[in-house]
């Protein structure tokens, strides 16, 4: 029997909708509250350098009352590591982020930036903070995760999403053949975004993936079934695929 697929719920977007008219409402602490309610098994947030979404006084909130792993998504700078130094939530996920870009546009070079990562991981795991790399489904890039001692590797899916899905298989390829690479090294392998209850099924089958990570999906269908349901649903899906 495969092991159950763990759901990370990103609440992000909530806090974006909160931003578009200033206030405190909607609070993306209660949408994870909810989202724990419904089956998450993990919060994960994004902490951008310009604060687009969710801000420093929702991650204090996110670290003291969530009843379930907080993913602190942060890029790789000095700032981002005292916050997760300060708050130390159960996982770092360290991504690319570029000022301009609407939503992350792909995976973290880990294998180029080698010098630069290597100082923060170290740090991050001396605090017992789970280190994970958002990369690429590419085998130098989980070359670069293993030597960096990253024990986690999050699989990028964004160009597997937005593909036909009659133009799926080679991408799809890619994903499970990194999986399994990563897997094989003793790295424990996450996936995520662009996944919706629609295209989710043949990344949920992936035997090494061990968790998703939800978000952007999961909010805009919230405004139609509500915020408990899409990750119901969500969740069968996930188990339908396992």
């Amino acid at each position: 029997m495969n092991e159950r697929l763990r759901l990370g719920v990103n609440i992000d977007h909530v806090a974006t909708i909160r931003n578009a008219r200033g206030g405190d409402y909607p609070d993306p602490v209660r949408a994870a509250l909810l989202a724990c309610q419904a089956g998450a098994d993990g919060i994960t947030a994004h902490l951008r350098e310009d604060r687009r979404h969710i801000t420093d006084f929702d991650i204090a909130r996110l670290a003291a009352e969530l009843p379930v792993p907080l993913n602190l998504e942060m890029a790789a700078t000095n700032e981002m590591l005292g916050i997760a130094l300060r708050h130390r939530p159960n996982a770092a996920c360290i991504v690319p982020e570029r000022r301009e870009e609407r939503t992350t546009e792909g995976g973290l070079d880990a294998a180029g930036q080698f010098a630069h990562l290597q100082p923060l991981v170290e740090q991050l795991r001396s605090a017992n903070v789970r280190v994970s790399l958002f990369i690429e489904p590419d085998e130098r890039q989980i070359d670069a995760a293993l030597r960096l001692g990253a024990p986690v590797v999050e699989l990028h899916t964004g160009r597997f999403a937005h593909l036909s899905e009659g133009e799926r298989s080679q991408e799809l390829k890619r994903l499970t053949d990194a999986a399994a690479l990563a897997a094989k090294n003793g790295i424990e392998v996450h996936a995520g975004h662009g996944l919706t209850t629609d295209n989710v099924t043949p990344i949920a089958a992936i035997p090494q993936v061990r968790e998703l990570n939800i978000g952007h999906y999961l909010i805009g269908e919230a405004i139609f079934v509500g915020l408990e349901a899409a990750i119901r649903q969500m969740r069968a899906a996930m188990d339908h695929a396992r």
